[in-house]
């Protein structure tokens, strides 16, 4: 299959909206995979085809030297959600540590209440019914 005659020009174009945060068709990675989606070419325009233009991509990436925004949300959330992990997996260890606590203590009461259940089918010993009265 032949290139589209426009394929290094919508490559270029595509380097500018990812460098410059305006990706439309891509998540705006710094990648050979997201310049190709942004650039609506196959993957292999850029590693095969067009070799200059993946080397430019990344020249152009190591000169700006900063993260841009996207990913430097990405990175924030994804620190977010890794202590978000760590916390739940806190309280999960903390919830599996009570639950023979728990019961124990079930089983306890439950003894007790069977005992108390016991007693009251138990005829008192020390009190003696009174005769009723008659009228």
């Amino acid at each position: 299959m032949s290139p589209a005659p426009d394929e290094r020009d919508r490559i270029r174009a595509a380097m500018d909206r990812i460098l410059n945060g305006a990706a439309e068709h891509s998540n705006g990675a710094l990648t050979i995979v997201a310049l190709a989606q942004e650039a609506q070419v196959p993957r292999n325009a850029l590693t095969q085809r067009h070799l200059d233009l993946k080397n430019e991509f990344y020249q152009r990436v190591k000169e700006r030297g900063a993260t841009p925004d996207a990913e430097a949300r990405l990175r924030a959330t994804i620190v977010k959600l890794k202590q978000t992990i760590a916390n739940k997996n806190e309280e999960l260890d903390q919830l599996r540590a009570d639950v023979p606590a728990l019961v124990r203590a079930v089983n306890q009461l439950t003894l007790e209440n069977q005992q108390l259940r016991e007693r009251l089918d138990l005829p008192a010993a020390n009190v003696i019914p009174l005769p009723g009265r008659r009228n």
